[in-house]
């Protein structure tokens, strides 16, 4: 089961986008974040007409994830648990029903800027209520996925210029611990699984400013992380770095892995 995360930055504005590599990339579940509409708004016809099941969790004109499947979804959630006022929409979850049964759970982690203030404080609060849900999906023995935009730069060797980001909420201390916190909870960074002594990169944001494409000055926030009864599945793992290349791309890069799920 090839399973990705793919922040598509608008998904009208980049439908055709997103078809390409869908049908260029094949892969079997698909967890989207900024989608950008509402979920009655969503350009759902032109991906189910490539075999995917589609289950969205929309707001009007920002955030927004949503769940492509090739496979049957069972006990599809929508919203962080822990917080019953917050309205936003960046967190669903649902049983994909493969060979084995694999809960996958798509975020889009509050960006937190500026720095410091209201929107930080929100970052942590929401980093908290995400640790006490990836515990209860540890617990639960079912091999568990939590992929999508985490808005964490992990360490320095995840950003082409980490000086560079020194007051970004992306690269603060506390947002980076955590991050670890939950990673030590016993989840394991996919790429860094494969890929422990990488001095540099991969990245899978760039800028659409100054040049940062062309110049390679990218970042390392999208993230794959894996249960322990996941991690034991994992078969490979990428990112697909042309995808920025394209014509009318995200500022993010599709990151993928595979299972024998």
């Amino acid at each position: 089961m090839k399973i990705a995360t793919f922040n598509i930055n608008g998904v009208r504005a980049r439908i055709a986008t997103l078809l390409d590599w869908l049908a260029e990339a094949q892969p079997d579940v698909v967890v989207l974040q900024e989608i950008k509409t509402q979920d009655e708004a969503f350009p759902a016809e032109p991906i189910a007409d490539l075999g995917y099941t589609v289950e969205t969790h929309g707001q009007k004109g920002f955030n927004g994830v949503a769940i492509l499947s090739k496979y049957p979804l069972e006990d599809v959630t929508r919203g962080l648990p822990g917080d019953e006022a917050d309205e936003q929409a960046r967190y669903i979850e649902a049983t994909v029903i493969g060979t084995h049964a694999l809960r996958v759970a798509g975020l889009y982690l509050p960006n937190g800027n500026p720095f410091p203030g209201p929107k930080f404080d929100y970052k942590l609060a929401w980093m908290k209520r995400l640790r006490a849900r990836a515990k209860a999906l540890r617990d639960s023995e079912l091999p568990s996925v939590l992929l999508g935009d985490f808005n964490v730069i992990p360490e320095p060797r995840d950003a082409a210029h980490p000086e560079r980001w020194t007051d970004d909420a992306l690269f603060q201390p506390e947002s980076r611990a955590a991050l670890r916190r939950i990673l030590n909870d016993g989840w394991a960074d996919g790429i860094r699984l494969r890929d422990p002594d990488n001095p540099r990169g991969p990245f899978t944001f760039w800028d659409y400013q100054a040049g940062a494409w062309q110049r390679d000055n990218g970042i390392r926030i999208d993230h794959i992380l894996l249960s322990p009864q996941a991690a034991d599945l994992l078969v490979d793992i990428g990112i697909d770095r042309d995808e920025r290349a394209k014509d009318k791309p995200s500022d993010h890069v599709p990151v993928w892995a595979v299972l024998d799920a």
